[in-house]
């Protein structure tokens, strides 16, 4: 997902704020909790879309939602002035944008990883002491599969994509041989 400048300035300014109050972990921990909800409850959705849903029922619904979480009050304060300023659905890209702040911030860097099938744990820890000597960084993997792949594996650390998955070296081989 690309992360708008909108995005960019709300994760920010919230990140500053926790930062201050000493709660970057549970404040993105809150607000990463909150996109999920908001990219699968459709109702969640329809309901701050809805230009006939006032301003008021909305923030009712973000209280109600803020408490059953036990969210912090920064977390909240953040979601009442996107619903607002009718932005909640940059939510998603706010929530990107401050995992990645806060991990610039902290020395860390997400890798994605993406194979074929599930691999072993010894993999896993093997490619992350591999990453953390080539970043200098240390390395939070988010693994994931995709069977389209074949085979291999397929790891992404900020802009750089390393693919090793059977389906690029087929592609590879294919245009190969079509020259």
């Amino acid at each position: 997902m690309s992360i708008s400048v909108v995005g960019k300035r709300y994760a920010s300014a919230l990140l500053q704020l926790a930062t201050e109050a000493k709660a970057v972990d549970r404040i993105g921990k809150d607000l990463s909790d909150f996109a999920a909800s908001w990219k699968e409850a459709k109702d969640l959705r329809s309901v701050f879309e809805n230009p006939g849903v006032s301003q008021s029922q909305r923030r009712a619904v973000l209280t109600d939602l803020a408490r059953a979480a036990t969210m912090h009050q920064y977390t909240r304060d953040t979601l009442m002035l996107l619903a607002d300023r009718r932005r909640m659905r940059h939510v998603p890209e706010v929530a990107e944008a401050y995992q990645a702040l806060s991990e610039a911030r902290s020395g860390r860097v997400r890798a994605e990883v993406v194979s074929a099938a599930e691999l072993p744990a010894g993999y896993y820890r093997e490619l992350e002491r591999t990453l953390r000597e080539v970043t200098g960084k240390e390395v939070v993997l988010e693994r994931s599969t995709d069977p389209s792949l074949i085979g291999g594996v397929v790891t992404r650390v900020g802009d750089q994509v390393f693919d090793g998955s059977i389906k690029n070296r087929l592609a590879e081989l294919s245009d190969e041989l079509l020259r």
